[in-house]
């Protein structure tokens, strides 16, 4: 097999791709436990750590909704 066949076979489809709604669950669950366990380590909640936790969850919920193909 010649290696311009395996790059035609393992280019990606045409079209767009469908993400899984377990992207979505996982991404939103990955999240909440992310902005609980900064909210504890940090000491319990107060508004900055309320709001650091909340941006680190949310940032990681569309990470993982993202990297998930």
């Amino acid at each position: 097999m010649s290696l311009a066949a395996n790059e035609n076979r393992l280019a990606a489809p045409h079209g767009r791709l469908k993400r899984s709604r377990v992207s979505l669950v996982g991404g939103i669950g990955c999240g909440i436990g992310v902005a609980v366990l900064i909210t504890l380590a940090a000491g319990g909640p107060s508004p900055l750590t309320l709001a650091i936790a909340v941006v680190a969850g949310a940032a990681l919920a569309v990470w993982v909704r993202l990297a998930d193909l």
